[in-house]
């Protein structure tokens, strides 16, 4: 009869336990989310003595085997939310080909030689797209990772550093299209008397990754902020190696452009190495920040003591 009674309440009370349910579960996700980000690692190791731990400790090993579990988890999620992105550009692809392809004056300035071409040219543009709509959520799956092993304060700064990355990404974008192809395109269609019978999958090949490299480039400063922030690099560093830093940029910059003119590799080397130099100025502004900040502390632990 008690478990008859049971039942009975449980079913009366379902609708108001599930708008219950329903009206807390904002607040609950907000909550946990605040809990989640101004929460300290549980134990802070070096990198090093962690991988020693691999080869002794069966538990550290099983921790491991965790986090790779976690980082499946994370890539699943981002290739979908890339497939959504994609999905989406598709609306919209052939306009994007269309204003990609004014520099050259327009889509019928191009010419298909093989059967797939306009395909792939298609599906090539839309992947760029994709991955450009759903960056952001990209990189908060690369934050939502690493987050566990963060402080408070880095979890803050890199969940605040997503924005950052995503108009920095953009930035990198538009200096392609506006700055760098006006520049490069009529000195590699001049150069001789040869007339120039572009194909589509060249052109938006050369197109496309030119965007996403330089794309990526400019996120460098934000990558040297953070990481200063966190104490793994030191501004002092970088300015004392700014010549080897030159010269890596050089290789870097003639390793991603798909031809071998001077003129187009000066004119990637040339944001990346102002990127560079501004990247050491962020550097000593985190790095002043994050003495002052231990400059605070041990005046607060004196005081305390």
């Amino acid at each position: 009869m008690r478990n008859l009674f049971k039942a009975l309440w449980r079913v009366i009370t379902f609708p108001f336990v599930l708008v219950y349910i329903i009206i807390t579960f904002p607040f609950r996700v907000i909550q946990n989310a605040y809990r989640f980000v101004n929460s300290d690692p549980e134990e802070d190791r070096p990198l090093i003595d962690s991988l020693a731990s691999l080869a002794t400790e069966p538990q550290a090993r099983a921790s491991l085997w965790d986090h790779v579990e976690d980082l499946r988890m994370h890539l699943l999620r981002m290739v979908v939310a890339l497939a959504i992105g994609v999905g989406v550009s598709f609306y919209f692809t052939i306009p994007l080909m269309e204003y990609l392809a004014r520099p050259v004056e327009g889509l019928d300035k191009l010419q298909a030689i093989k059967v797939t071409e306009e395909i792939g040219v298609y599906m090539r543009v839309a992947l760029t797209s994709g991955i450009m709509i759903m960056l952001p959520y990209i990189v908060f799956e690369i934050w939502l990772f690493a987050a566990p092993g963060l402080r408070a304060r880095e979890k803050k700064m890199g969940l605040a550093g997503i924005p950052f990355a995503t108009i920095l990404f953009l930035g990198g974008v538009a200096f392609t299209y506006f700055l760098l192809l006006p520049t490069a395109l009529p000195f590699l269609g001049g150069f001789t008397e040869i007339q120039q019978l572009w194909t589509a999958s060249d052109y938006f090949s050369f197109v496309t990754g030119m965007m996403l490299w330089i794309g990526l480039f400019f996120e460098f400063p934000l990558v040297i902020y953070i990481l200063t922030s966190i104490g793994f690099i030191k501004p002092a560093i970088l300015a004392q190696q700014w010549r080897l830093a030159i010269v890596i940029i050089a290789i870097i910059a003639a390793a991603v452009t798909p031809t071998v003119d001077p003129i187009t590799m000066g004119l990637v080397m040339l944001p990346m190495s102002l990127l560079y130099f501004v990247s050491i100025g962020l550097s000593y502004i985190a790095y002043a920040g994050r003495k002052k900040r231990g400059e605070n502390a041990n005046e607060t632990e004196a005081g305390s003591s």
